[in-house]
C-alpha cells in the first residue's frame, strides 16, 4: 500500500486480532487511525488508549470527514451501512490481506502458515529474532506473552517481517514471502473452499509465491518444498527424544548431522513441531543454533493457545484458542501427556454452525477425550443458524457419561459448584471473556 500523502486511514472491524495489529502499526507511522467494531474489547480499549478513535454503532454520520484509505475485514458483512457509505464516497476500500500484502513487499518475509499451529509458530520466530538481535517487524495472529502484543515494530525500514499467513478467503495469496513455513492443512473453511482439495490448492499457491525456502511439514502434499520437518528419519530437521512433563517438554532437533537440544516450556507434540519449524527458518535466516534453543527455552506462549493460567498443588487452568477437532485433539492430548493423573474437565464453545455441521462427527469423537464436558452455544459470528445444528444435536453425539449443556450465564456460577481439579476452556468466540473470572476465581480455592 502506497502511503505517500496518506494520512487518514478508516478500519472497518478495527478490535479483531489482525486487523487491531495493522491499525497500530499504521498509527505507528504518524497516520490517523479510526474504525468501527461491534463491540469494546480489551483490544480495542487498547487502541483508544493509544490515540485511536473507535466508535460501536454501524451508523455513516460517526465516519470521520476525511478518509484517505478504508480497509476492511471479511469478517463483517459486506452491507453493513458504513460499508456501504464509504462505497458510495469513492473512497479506496481494501480488505486486511491487501493491506498486509503491500507491507510484506516492502521487507524481507517470514510468512507462517497452516490450519493449526500458525500463531504459535509465528509468536516462536518473532521471539527467536528478537533474542538474537535481529531488527524485525512481527504481526502475529494473538497476544504473545513475551511481547505482551500482537504487534511487535521493528526500528528501520530494513527489518525483517515476520507475519501469520492466515488461508482464510485465501488471504494469504496476497504476501511476498521470501521464507515460508506450511504447518499444518486439515479440511476448514469449507465455507469458503468447499472441499479440502481446494485448500490444498491454496496452499500450494502460497508456496509457490515463496522466493526462497519453502519449510513443509511431513506428510503435506506441496509439490514445492525446499525444507521437511517432523519425526521421520528423511526429514532435513527431525525432533527425536521427546520429554514430556508437568507442562514443559525437553527434545532434541537433529539437523547437518548434528543435533541440537531445546526446552519448551509448553506442552505438546503440535508445538514440538511448531518449534522444529521456526528453527529451521531462524536456521535458515542464518542464525546460530544454540542461539536459537536458548531463545526457545524462554518463549512463553501465545495467550489463549495451551495458555496456563493456573497451576499449584491441587488446582490447575487451561485456557485454549482450540476450535477445529484437530486442534482439540491435540491440545487435550498435551494436557493428558503432561497431567496423566488429572481429571480434565473441558468447556467448549463451538465455533461457526458451518464448522460445527461440517465436522459434527469429528468434534463427537474429540470431545469424548475429556473425563468431564460442559458444553457452551455456538457461537454464530458472522453466520446464521443453521436448521438441526445445535449444540444439543452435537451433545447428543458425544459418547461420554458426564456431559451437559450450560448457558453462559451460569458457568461461573457451574463451576464453583464442582470445583475441578484440571479445567480447560476452549473455543474462538466469546469464551474469552470468562478467562480472567475464572482464572480468579480458581486462584482463590
Amino acid at each position: 500500500m502506497n502511503r505517500e500523502g496518506m494520512k487518514s486511514m478508516y478500519f472497518v472491524g478495527i478490535g479483531g486480532i489482525g486487523m487491531s495489529a495493522l491499525a497500530r502499526y499504521y498509527h505507528s507511522q504518524g497516520i490517523a487511525v479510526a474504525g468501527y467494531d461491534l463491540t469494546p474489547s480489551p483490544l480495542t480499549k487498547q487502541l483508544e488508549d493509544e490515540g485511536m478513535a473507535i466508535h460501536y454503532e454501524d451508523e455513516p454520520k460517526l465516519l470521520p470527514a476525511l478518509i484517505d484509505t478504508v480497509v476492511y475485514t471479511p469478517a463483517v458483512p459486506q452491507d453493513l451501512k458504513e460499508l456501504v457509505e464509504l462505497r458510495r464516497r469513492g473512497i479506496p476500500i481494501k480488505k486486511r490481506a491487501e493491506a498486509l500484502g503491500a507491507i510484506s513487499k516492502e521487507h524481507y518475509t517470514i510468512a507462517i502458515s497452516g490450519t493449526h499451529g500458525k500463531t504459535t509458530t509465528t509468536a516462536m520466530v518473532a521471539h527467536i529474532l528478537k533474542e538474537n538481535g535481529v531488527d524485525m517487524t512481527a504481526f502475529i495472529g494473538g497476544i504473545a506473552n513475551n511481547f505482551g502484543s500482537n504487534l511487535v515494530l521493528g526500528h528501520t525500514s530494513e527489518s525483517v517481517l515476520v507475519v501469520e499467513a492466515d488461508e482464510y478467503d485465501r488471504s494469504f495469496l496476497q504476501l511476498a514471502p521470501n521464507i515460508s513455513i506450511v504447518n499444518s492443512i486439515d479440511a476448514d473453511h469449507l465455507d469458503i473452499y468447499g472441499d479440502r482439495k481446494h485448500l490444498v490448492e491454496s496452499f500450494n499457491q502460497f508456496a509457490d509465491l515463496t522466493k526462497d525456502t519453502v519449510i513443509v511439514r511431513e506428510g503435506l502434499e506441496i509439490r514445492s518444498d525446499d525444507i521437511r520437518f517432523g519425526f521421520g528419519e528423511s526429514n532435513d530437521f527431525r525432533a527425536v527424544d521427546i520429554r514430556q512433563q508437568n507442562g514443559e517438554t525437553d527434545f532434541v532437533i537433529e539437523h547437518q548431522e548434528t543435533g541440537t537440544p531445546v526446552h519448551l516450556k509448553m506442552a505438546g507434540i503440535h508445538n514440538v513441531l511448531n518449534a522444529t519449524a521456526a528453527f529451521a527458518a531462524t536456521l535458515e535466516l542464518g542464525l546460530d543454533a544454540d542461539g536459537i534453543a536458548k531463545a526457545l527455552a524462554t518463549f512463553s506462549g501465545v495467550k489463549r493457545r495451551f495458555d496456563i493460567r493456573v497451576k499449584n498443588e491441587k488446582y490447575c487452568y487451561i485456557d485454549d484458542y482450540a476450535h477445529h477437532p484437530e486442534e482439540i485433539k491435540s491440545c487435550l492430548s498435551a494436557i493428558k501427556a503432561s497431567f496423566p493423573t488429572k481429571r480434565v474437565t473441558l468447556v467448549f464453545q463451538p465455533h461457526l454452525f458451518t464448522r460445527t455441521r461440517d465436522f459434527m462427527e469429528d468434534f463427537a469423537n474429540v470431545l469424548a477425550m475429556a473425563d468431564d464436558l460442559i458444553l457452551l452455544d455456538i457461537y454464530p459470528a458472522r453466520e446464521q443458524p443453521i436448521e438441526g445444528v445445535t449444540s444439543q444435536a452435537l451433545l447428543d453425539k458425544i459418547n461420554l457419561k458426564n456431559k451437559r449443556l450450560c448457558p453462559k450465564e451460569a458457568l461461573l456460577d457451574t463451576i464453583a459448584a464442582s470445583k475441578p481439579e484440571l479445567l480447560v476452556t476452549m473455543g474462538a468466540g466469546n469464551i474469552d471473556r470468562f478467562v480472567e473470572p475464572l482464572q480468579n476465581m480458581i486462584s482463590q480455592w
